[in-house]
């Protein structure tokens, strides 16, 4: 197939192209920024002639404004991006017969429930840039009736700045470190993600929550962090939401589990300890070939 990925220059997108090419797809990227192409998702002129050059079977569609806090300031221009952008690309892949994957999140949900969200439990945004993703999960199933809603969380990967390789910077350089013990969530690796959306592509049309299996809170998620690449996790102190103020308010609990993967025979992700695991070592790995450049 020819797949086209949005935000193929950012930390999902690049390891989403990856998969795919080594899949044997022929992945092209679109990018705000240095990509194989720029490209305006919220010109829709522009994403028509795109869409009219390359001529893709399906769209993975990454590209999003993701500052959760940036969004409470920035909403007209988070909306622009994870809304009308969103309506844009769905709008050409209808007009072409494209098969539209795109990329959602957990901060659709109040964090209020007790136990994991499933696909049918009904979104309740507590903030802004909740509030943009589920618009654009809207607009994409209204313009393009074949679209597959992939909603992930806690997203790190290599191709950019994540949690953990931040907490392991610090810890090295013997920064204090303090970190909330009372948002919990289910960490990602964007590599595992990357293999199950490129799975996701050949599956029905609908909703699907892809998260590394179990959960976990920030501060347990840093310690971890820490102590694979073997340093004290002690250096990791808790502390409550209260007492790290920020523009927008997040889900207490925004674990997910998923109905529609099993019943479309898809592959569980592996457990988030394990997944970190494997950041961790090429993170590290990455930094010593760095050090001695």
């Amino acid at each position: 197939m020819t797949i086209l990925v949005t935000g193929s220059a950012g930390m999902l997108g690049t390891d989403v192209l990856a998969v795919l090419k080594g899949r044997g797809h022929t992945a092209l990227g679109v990018d705000i920024r240095a990509s194989d192409r720029m490209l305006d998702i919220t010109d829709p002129t522009a994403v028509s002639a795109a869409f009219h050059e390359i001529r893709p079977d399906a769209v993975v569609h990454c590209a999003a404004y993701t500052n959760v806090d940036g969004a409470e300031t920035d909403t007209d221009i988070a909306y622009r991006l994870n809304a009308l952008g969103t309506w844009s690309i769905a709008q050409a892949c209808r007009r072409y017969g494209v098969r539209l994957c795109y990329v959602s999140t957990d901060y659709v949900f109040d964090g209020t429930k007790r136990q994991p969200y499933h696909e049918f439990d009904v979104p309740h945004p507590i903030n802004a840039y909740g509030e943009t993703k589920l618009a654009g999960e809207r607009a994409a199933c209204t313009a393009c009736p074949d679209t597959r809603i992939v909603r992930t969380a806690w997203l790190y990967g290599l191709n950019g700045r994540a949690f953990p390789g931040v907490i392991i910077r610090a810890a090295r350089e013997g920064r204090p470190l303090r970190v909330v013990a009372d948002q919990v969530g289910s960490p990602t690796f964007t590599v595992d993600l990357a293999e199950t959306i490129a799975d996701v592509l050949d599956a029905p049309h609908g909703t699907y929550h892809c998260t590394n299996a179990g959960q976990t809170s920030w501060y347990e998620f840093a310690r971890h962090a820490v102590q694979f690449a073997n340093m004290d996790p002690s250096v990791v102190e808790p502390i409550r939401t209260r007492d790290w103020p920020s523009a927008a308010c997040r889900p207490r609990y925004s674990v997910m589990t998923s109905l529609m993967c099993p019943s479309v025979g898809l592959s569980a992700m592996r457990p988030w300890e394990n997944a970190l695991a494997s950041y961790v070592a090429a993170y590290c790995d990455e930094c010593t070939d760095n050090a001695s450049r």
